[in-house]
């Protein structure tokens, strides 16, 4: 194969110019993706996305502690801002993360840092940090690694050859219980992204759109440990099907989705972007639905570590995660979305055309049946890992068997979603803790969840293994 064209591969359209179609030649793209780095990093270094960058890190970390805004301004009234920053100080040393905000070169305990990566639009923040410079602005020399499944970004994690890496939200919580694997406590520092998956369908299914007729169906999910896994099980059971006897769920990488829709071994996926959009362009399979018209803002993929790299390394994790939420806020402003679709889409990263990523970042797409859709929050990214997202993974992975026997939802979630001491360092600052604080509720097809009630969220539905 050549790097311009590729007359022998079924899996790819044959474009005569560049690979995203828009050019005359691959140089004339690969410039064009250039300026968009140019141009990106431009604005980045602007002084008013300094501040904007800066504070939107502190901002995150106090609503991390205070998802009730009438209660910050309480805590912030009663004990002024240096209590409230040994507050923060609980979920992340944040005096060294402001330290290299001033000093680049700040005391790292370790500079040179293996990322792995699946190659989904999910893992935006952490791919686009790396050309972007982002990393090295801390100090940082990361290699951005793509991985080829998530059962092996699971191994190279417990086997210590990554330093952190991109995750499937529910994975740090099962690698910590020893599910799939051997136990070994891991933690989620940010979301990576939210919403950003869809349920994609076999063009022969156009006709076909109540789930209460898919008995019999073949769908493919990225990982059993995944939101995909989870939100295709409640939406089939939602419908009045068993996912477990009236359809069946084969686990498949998700750049193999595709192929497998258009090879007939499946009917449809819940599967992470750009590949509900690639089966659209492909001309094989169109968006049954997206999946934050089931659960808006839910979590999809994560950015995490083992919580030994954080304990033996915090000042290098603190850099981390501040390259990773400066990211993450020029990729919550829309007017970027263009552009980064340029720089995530090459080989190295993506490997997708521009046109599909960019269909999925700006939310303008086709839907495969002949639509034009405008959704701007098909995908977003918003760093908060919710305590409450994770008691209702867990309820999920109890629901459908992954779990046996009792577990305390809140201990595991506080344990691996890094809200985790919010609460104690209140109490120790002499504070009252609100109720729920770092457990905001959810609407999922309708029906709330409340963290605090697990249990009887569980033991209301009438499909259910556990």
């Amino acid at each position: 194969m050549t790097r311009f064209f590729d007359p022998y591969n079924a899996d790819k359209p044959l474009h005569i110019g560049c690979s995203c179609g828009k050019h005359d030649s691959q140089e004339a793209h690969d410039a064009s993706r250039e300026a968009a780095i140019a141009t990106l990093k431009a604005r980045s270094e602007t002084d008013e996305f300094e501040a904007y960058s800066n504070e939107f890190v502190e901002a995150t970390l106090m609503k991390a502690l205070f998802p009730q805004d009438h209660v910050r301004r309480s805590f912030l009234r009663a004990v002024g801002k240096g209590a409230a920053m040994a507050a923060i100080s609980s979920v992340l040393p944040v005096a060294s993360l402001q330290a290299m905000a001033q000093e680049k070169n700040g005391s790292l305990e370790k500079k040179d840092l293996k990322i792995g990566f699946i190659p989904i639009t999910c893992a935006t923040p952490l791919i686009m940090a790396h050309p972007l410079g982002f990393y090295s602005k801390q100090g940082l020399n990361v290699q951005v690694l793509k991985t080829a499944g998530w059962a092996l970004i699971r191994d190279k994690m417990m086997n210590r050859e990554y330093d952190a890496t991109h995750f499937l939200s529910p994975m740090p919580l099962a690698i910590s219980m020893g599910l799939g694997s051997n136990a070994q406590p891991m933690n989620v520092a940010t979301i990576q992204n939210v919403n950003g998956q869809a349920i994609t369908l076999s063009l022969k299914h156009k006709n076909n759109r109540d789930p209460k007729n898919w008995k019999g169906f073949k769908f493919a999910i990225p990982f059993e440990y995944s939101m995909h896994n989870f939100l295709l099980r409640y939406y089939l059971a939602e419908a009045g099907l068993d996912p477990d006897k009236d359809v069946q769920l084969r686990v498949v990488p998700p750049a193999e989705m595709v192929a497998n829709l258009r090879a007939g071994n499946i009917d449809g996926f819940l599967g992470p972007d750009p590949f509900n959009q690639r089966a659209v362009f492909e001309e094989v399979g169109f968006i049954h639905l997206l999946t934050k018209d089931l659960w808006n803002g839910h979590p999809c993929c994560a950015f995490g570590t083992s919580a030994e790299f954080i304990q033996q390394n915090p000042n290098t994790f603190a850099a981390l995660y501040r390259a990773v939420l400066t990211s993450a806020a020029m990729a919550r402003d829309k007017k970027n979305r263009e552009l980064i679709a340029k720089v995530i889409s090459p080989q190295a990263y993506l490997n997708q055309p521009e046109a599909v990523v960019a269909q999925v970042l700006t939310g303008r797409y086709a839907d495969g049946l002949g639509n034009v859709m405008n959704v701007p929050d098909r995908a977003d990214f918003d760093p908060l890992p919710w305590e409450s997202m994770a008691v209702w993974m867990l309820t999920q992975m109890k629901r459908w068997g992954y779990i046996k026997g009792d577990v305390n939802y809140k201990q595991m979630a506080e344990k691996v979603f890094m809200l985790t001491d919010a609460k104690k360092t209140m109490k120790e600052l002499g504070q009252d803790v609100p109720s729920g604080g770092a457990y905001p509720k959810f609407t999922i097809m309708g029906k709330q969840f409340d963290a605090d009630k697990a249990p009887a969220y569980l033991n209301s539905f009438a499909i259910k293994r556990g």
